[in-house]
């Protein structure tokens, strides 16, 4: 129980971080959908989901192999760390400046004539996240979870503040709307043409601005690049690397890749790159569940590994299983059967809420993900990584398969059935191997049924509607009442002792 109480602890901080830190960002979407063009939303997805793909190739899975070896090989921690954060470094230094000088090429291939400084601004991006990616790996090793979390709020905020500033009060006041005696100054930085422009830069200038605190934060930094730890962290990386890439053609195919799919004309009065804007912007709503799973992976990854040792620690693993699927479903209920009034606040501009049916989907899809990371465990503690590599390539295939036949079929619907498809296929295929060769005791039988219910009720939540908004959102939301009663009813004897055990503390 103790174990479980500091990764619920340690998870609550990285969720409280997220959510506040998701809840801010957020804004940005009735910013984006009020100010920027339906096209420019499907250039953001599109270049968005090209930096999630590099992202894994210029961290080549070392932030996992961080963990492993700074753990469980009996070498020193700081030594470990400083040959991993050199290593990243010098690989995000030789590929950032490749790209930086391909960024007219690219930006012709990939339909953004004359815009270079877009990707060259990419592999800023690209280059500072790769920067910080062990340094943050290291404050989760270490437990601290709250300078963690400051140091990404930090960064979101004053994203979230430049992307204001430049899309909403440069905007005003180059119009002469607001503050007129500003507007000069504003007319020399200002480019009323840009549009994803300025959420790149953004990115880039927040970015560079965080780095330095963060090295500042973890410390005892060098730079060390030892051949004897070096090959084998390389080793046991590669094929997280191939597992990273071929997970993330998850989110490339069905984000960057939609408008590529969809036929011209689908949508009526629509281009394939306007769809492709209102598709990202109805993904965004499916990152309540994306954030719960992001902030358990933060905490939970550096807990497994340690439990590692731990005889009991098949029993551990089930029990936070278990827990994390019924309240992630719990959320996915509470989500779906808002989704009007969830898309209503979030949506400034007409059409987007066409593809709200889809979000149900994404939300089950991204449930599968998180489970699939607790499954995962098995071959990152056996080292039999490369496994990571076949499961999550099988569900790249899915991917695309479901992707080139769905979408022209389906629309948003098939490209929101590309990643419940694909995570399910992998958390099947991850379940089957894992009990072959690091037997947990999961309750899969319970946990079919929970899933299969919160996505029912998920669905028939958001599906009802009598005309009336006030008893749409009184009826929607006692699925939610109904769901809580169900998940009581079915852990009812753990529930009471957890209740007995709470009160007489």
């Amino acid at each position: 129980m103790s174990q479980l109480k500091k990764l619920a602890g340690q998870s609550a901080v990285y969720g409280i971080s997220s959510i506040l830190g998701k809840t801010i960002n957020f804004l940005l979407i009735p910013l984006y959908t009020g100010y920027l063009t339906k096209e420019d939303l499907g250039s953001f997805t599109m270049i968005y989901a090209l930096i999630a793909f590099l992202n894994v190739i210029f961290t080549f899975g070392m932030e996992t192999a961080y963990f492993r070896f700074a753990t469980g090989k009996g070498l020193n921690p700081e030594r470990v760390f400083n040959n991993a954060h050199s290593m990243v470094g010098l690989v995000a230094l030789i590929m950032g400046t490749v790209i930086y000088l391909s960024a007219d090429g690219l930006a012709e291939l990939l339909e953004y004539p004359g815009q270079g400084h877009l990707f060259r601004w990419v592999a800023f991006i690209l280059c500072i996240d790769a920067l910080m990616a062990i340094p943050y790996a290291k404050l989760r090793i270490e437990g601290r979870a709250l300078s963690f979390a400051l140091i990404k709020l930090l960064n979101i905020c004053l994203n979230v503040a430049l992307n204001i500033f430049f899309i909403v009060f440069c905007y005003h006041v180059f119009h002469g709307e607001w503050f007129p005696e500003w507007q000069s100054i504003v007319q020399v930085i200002y480019n009323p043409d840009w549009g994803v422009d300025y959420i790149l830069l953004s990115n880039v200038l927040a970015n560079a601005l965080v780095l330095p605190l963060l090295f500042l934060l973890v410390r005892n930094l060098g730079i060390k690049l030892e051949r004897e730890i070096l090959a084998p962290m390389w080793q046991y990386a590669m094929p997280l690397l191939f597992m990273g890439l071929a997970g993330v053609t998850n989110e490339v195919f069905s984000r960057g890749l939609f408008e590529y799919a969809l036929p011209e004309g689908f949508y009526e009065g629509l281009s394939t790159r306007e769809a492709g804007g209102i598709f990202g912007a109805n993904f965004k709503l499916a990152i309540f569940m994306n954030l719960i799973i992001q902030a358990f992976k933060y905490a939970a990854e550096p807990f497994f590994f340690q439990q590692a040792t731990n005889k009991e620690s098949p029993q551990v693993f089930a029990r936070v299983m278990h827990w994390f699927i019924i309240f992630c479903t719990f959320l996915m209920v509470a989500v779906a059967v808002n989704l009007d009034v969830i898309g209503g606040l979030f949506f400034q501009a007409e059409g987007y809420e066409t593809g709200l049916s889809m979000v149900p989907l994404l939300l089950m899809g991204y449930l599968f993900l998180g489970i699939y990371y607790n499954l995962s465990i098995w071959f990152k503690l056996t080292d039999q990584t490369s496994y990571s590599f076949y499961i999550t390539a099988i569900g790249a295939v899915v991917t695309v398969a479901v992707i080139f036949t769905l979408v022209p079929i389906w629309g948003f619907m098939g490209g929101a059935m590309s990643t419940f498809a694909s995570y399910g296929v992998m958390c099947i295929l991850c379940y089957r191997l894992g009990q072959r060769y690091y037997p947990i005791p999961y309750q899969t039988k319970k946990a079919i049924v929970i899933l299969v219910v919160a996505f029912v009720f998920s669905y028939s939540g958001f599906l009802i509607h009598t005309g009336n908004i006030f008893l749409d959102f009184f009826i929607h939301n006692l699925f939610i009442i109904a769901y809580g009663f169900f998940v009581f009813t079915l852990e009812k004897k753990e529930l009471t002792l957890l209740f007995a055990r709470f009160r007489k503390k």
